[in-house]
């Protein structure tokens, strides 16, 4: 898988759609979830897009401190259900917490984790925090890596 970087202005026509139909495809169908995907928080996003095959497989989008949480966030991390058993999900956060750390040093790293994935999470250094909440209908905790 190649991973690239991308602020939204350098998206291209073709490469923004190939990431919302993977976002839609996981989040909304996959998913049964019926939610607003498109929050206007794109535009001022960094966008790790993983690509096979000229086909994007894996994605997160990275956020500065204070652009949505106090602490640079990751969010929307998906792979497509096809991808998935070739550990892509490490390799796209690894890619994202790696560009966080050259682009904003040190600094904490707060996300919105899918209650089931809190393992996952808790196995790259991130630790629950506060209580369940749901998001869209889908319990989720907050987590953090200082």
């Amino acid at each position: 898988m190649d991973i690239r970087i991308k602020t939204f202005q350098e998206l291209e026509t073709m490469e923004l759609y190939n990431i919302l139909q993977l976002r839609s495809e996981v989040f909304v169908v996959e998913q049964n979830c019926v939610y607003q995907d498109l929050d206007g928080k794109d535009k001022l996003a960094f966008h790790v897009i993983g690509s096979k095959n000229d086909r994007v497989v894996a994605y997160t989008r990275v956020f500065k401190p204070g652009d949505y949480f106090k602490e640079a966030s990751i969010g929307r991390v998906v792979v497509l259900n096809t991808e998935r058993h070739f550990g892509y999900g490490l390799d796209i956060m690894k890619a994202s917490i790696q560009f966080i750390k050259t682009t904003f040093g040190e600094v904490p790293i707060h996300l919105s984790a899918q209650k089931y994935l809190i393992k996952f999470y808790s196995s790259i250094g991130f630790a629950a925090i506060g209580e369940e909440y749901l998001e869209d209908g889908i319990p989720h905790i907050g987590m953090k890596m200082n």
